[in-house]
C-alpha cells in the first residue's frame, strides 16, 4: 500500500521522465529502426484517442441538471478568446516574424481548455466543483470553434486552400472536443448502466492520462531532438510557459475574486489540458511549440503544489 500511494504521488515526475527516457532509449535502438514508420502512427492515434477517453470519463460524472453558469465564466471566455485571436491575427499581419514559433506557443497555452483533473484540484482547495465543470465544457466549445476558424489563416497548411484547411482541422478538433460530452450525455438517457460504471470508475481517466502523459513528453522530446529551431527560440518556448502559466492563475483569481470564486476560476484558467496542448503544438502548429505545453505541465502542477500546501496549512 505504501509504494503505491508512492507512485501515486510521483505519477506525474514517473510519466514525465519515462516519456523523455522511453523516446531516448528507442530513438538509439538502431535494430528498432524499421519500426519508427509504425511508432509513429501509433501514437498519432494514440494521443487523441486517449484524450477522448479521458474526457468521456470526466463528462460522464457531469448531471447537465448541475451545471450553472456564472458571470466569471464568459470572463475567462472572453480572456481566452480574444487573446487566442489577438495574436492570430498579429501573425496574420507578420507572417514572417521571427518570433513566430514563439507566438504560436503563447496562442496554443491561451486557447487551451482547462484540464480534466481540474475539478479534483479545486474541490480540494475549497472551489465550486460544479462551476469549474460548467467552465470546462465552456472552454472545450469556444476551443472546438476558434482553432479551426483561426488556424488555416495563421498557419496555412500546404497544398490546402483555406476552407478545405478548416474543415480538415475541425474533422479533427471538434470530434475530440465535442464528441465525449455528446455521448456522454446519450449514454445517460440510453445507456444508464454504461454511464454509471464510468461515473464510478472515472479513477481510470487519471492512468489514461498518466499513459498520454508519457507519450506527450515522448513526442515533445523527438521535436526537440530533430529541430532546427535555435537554442535561444526554445529557451524562449519554455519562458512564454512559464508566463502564461502564472499569468493565468493571476488572472483568473483576480477576475474570480470579484465573485466570491478565487479559488474556482483561477484553476479554470490556470490549469490546462497540457496533452492536448502538446497535440495542437505537433499536429497543426510547428512541431516544436509542443515544448510549450511540456514545461506548461510542470509549472501548472508546482502551482497547485504550492496552493495545496498553503491550504493545508
Amino acid at each position: 500500500m505504501k509504494l503505491m500511494k508512492l507512485l501515486k504521488d510521483w505519477a506525474l515526475i514517473i510519466a514525465m521522465v519515462a516519456g523523455v527516457s522511453g523516446y531516448l532509449v528507442y530513438a538509439h535502438l538502431h535494430f528498432l529502426d524499421s519500426t519508427h514508420a509504425f511508432a509513429n502512427q501509433a501514437v498519432n492515434f494514440l494521443q487523441p484517442a486517449l484524450i477522448f477517453c479521458m474526457l468521456l470519463f470526466t463528462f460522464c460524472r457531469i448531471n447537465p441538471a448541475h451545471l450553472k453558469f456564472c458571470k466569471w465564466h464568459l470572463w475567462l471566455l472572453l480572456v481566452q478568446g480574444l487573446s487566442f485571436t489577438a495574436i492570430g491575427l498579429a501573425l496574420i499581419w507578420m507572417p514572417h516574424s521571427g518570433w513566430r514559433v514563439v507566438l504560436e506557443g503563447a496562442m496554443i497555452m491561451l486557447i487551451c481548455p482547462t484540464a480534466t483533473a481540474a475539478a479534483v484540484i479545486t474541490r480540494k482547495l475549497g472551489g465550486d466543483l460544479q462551476h469549474i465543470t460548467t467552465y470546462t465544457i465552456l472552454i472545450n466549445v469556444l476551443a472546438a470553434v476558434l482553432i479551426p476558424a483561426l488556424l488555416p489563416y495563421v498557419h496555412p497548411h500546404p497544398g490546402l486552400n483555406t476552407f478545405n484547411a478548416s474543415m480538415l482541422i475541425l474533422g479533427k478538433v471538434f470530434p475530440l472536443l465535442l464528441l465525449p460530452l455528446v455521448l456522454a450525455i446519450l449514454l445517460r438517457y440510453l445507456a444508464p448502466p454504461v454511464q454509471r460504471w464510468m461515473a464510478d470508475n472515472v479513477e481510470a481517466s487519471f492512468y489514461l492520462w498518466l499513459v498520454a502523459l508519457a507519450l506527450a513528453m515522448a513526442v515533445t522530446t523527438r521535436s526537440i531532438v530533430h529541430t532546427q529551431v535555435a537554442i535561444s527560440t526554445q529557451l524562449w518556448l519554455v519562458v512564454v510557459s512559464l508566463v502564461c502559466c502564472i499569468g493565468q492563475f493571476w488572472l483568473g483569481r483576480k477576475i474570480g475574486a470579484r465573485y466570491g470564486e478565487a479559488v474556482t476560476a483561477g484553476q479554470a484558467l490556470g490549469q490546462k489540458n497540457t496533452v492536448l496542448a502538446i497535440w495542437l503544438g505537433y499536429t497543426f502548429f510547428t512541431p516544436i511549440t509542443s515544448v510549450v505545453g511540456g514545461f506548461y505541465s510542470v509549472w501548472h502542477n508546482l502551482v497547485n503544489s504550492y496552493q495545496l500546501y498553503r491550504h493545508e496549512h
